[in-house]
């Protein structure tokens, strides 16, 4: 049985990349203070837009064109939120362990972004 969504907050992937944002958060919160302006702000700011995108998108969903759109504006997100993981991981502000933790995460959303896109006339369907 397929369990009906009924918002945003019903879809795994919107939970999935909403909690690895506030993973980000509470990690983020030991980074150096000379961070805050850049690598701290930049992580938060992309990791935060992953779930935001999903949300919009879902909001959207009328136009078949625009969902797909958020949905990659999302994956683009999830992807620069990797990147700046790995600026962490390479000033050592993250350890190896929490690192590969949430790179994997994303990695899991960006495989459910694609499912979506590709089932896109299933979300987009209005009765």
């Amino acid at each position: 049985m397929t369990k009906r969504i009924n918002s945003v907050r019903d879809l795994n992937v919107y939970r999935l990349s909403f909690d690895a944002a506030m993973e980000i958060f509470e990690i983020s919160k030991d980074f150096p203070i000379e961070e805050k302006y850049s690598l701290t702000d930049q992580i938060r700011r992309s990791s935060r837009s992953v779930c935001t995108n999903i949300a919009e998108g879902w909001r959207k969903r009328r136009y078949k064109a625009v969902f797909i759109n958020k949905l990659t504006d999302s994956g683009q997100e999830a992807s620069e939120t990797q990147t700046w993981l790995e600026f962490a991981l390479n000033c050592k502000y993250i350890n190896n362990e929490v690192f590969e933790r949430l790179d994997e995460k994303y990695e899991h959303i960006f495989a459910k972004l694609i499912t979506m896109e590709r089932k896109a006339d299933s979300f987009c369907k209005f009765r």
